[in-house]
């Protein structure tokens, strides 16, 4: 009996193992999904450095409207950019939902303002169309459409949202 539980147990460590490998296989994108106004919005979650709660910022004259001033984390002074206003949107007030996503790219580092933290996804590459043509100029933010279940994720360029425009 106990030679059999060892081989059970062995063998569920196995399909353990290849379920886990299969699942971050490079075939898949790994992503924080989060919510601005209506729309559902991803960022590739190794570009995502932390997930803070709304702090105290500063504001800076001269700025576009959509950056809202710099933020203290750590010690570090960063800037803060409202993706509503980013994306063209209205403002509204901050609520218990609003996240800031403290987001980097080489060594680029800004916060950016969000509605709603969703969840961490992965997507298959298969599953992520890429952006259409028709789309304009705000397809310089956008890296593609990934297809999950019943809905459309757009998935954000880092290196792009971190592009200083002023």
């Amino acid at each position: 009996m106990n030679e059999q539980l060892k081989e059970v147990f062995k063998e569920q460590q196995n399909k353990k193992s290849a379920a886990t490998e299969a699942e971050f296989d490079e075939d898949t994108l790994q992503l924080i999904s989060f919510i601005v106004g209506s729309e559902e919005f991803a960022l590739p979650i190794l570009s995502v450095k932390e997930i803070i709660k709304p702090v105290d910022f500063t504001r800076v004259p001269g700025t576009p409207d959509y950056v809202m001033g710099v933020f203290s984390l750590r010690g570090s002074i960063f800037p803060l950019i409202n993706l509503r206003l980013k994306f063209g949107l209205p403002a509204i007030k901050q609520d218990q939902d609003t996240r800031y996503l403290v987001v980097n790219y080489k060594d680029e580092v800004a916060g950016f303002v969000i509605d709603k933290l969703n969840e961490a996804v992965r997507i298959k590459h298969s599953n992520i169309d890429p952006v259409p043509d028709s789309i304009g100029e705000s397809e310089e933010l956008m890296q593609g459409i990934g297809k999950r279940e019943d809905r459309l994720i757009t998935i954000l360029k880092v290196e792009n949202l971190l592009k200083r425009v002023f």
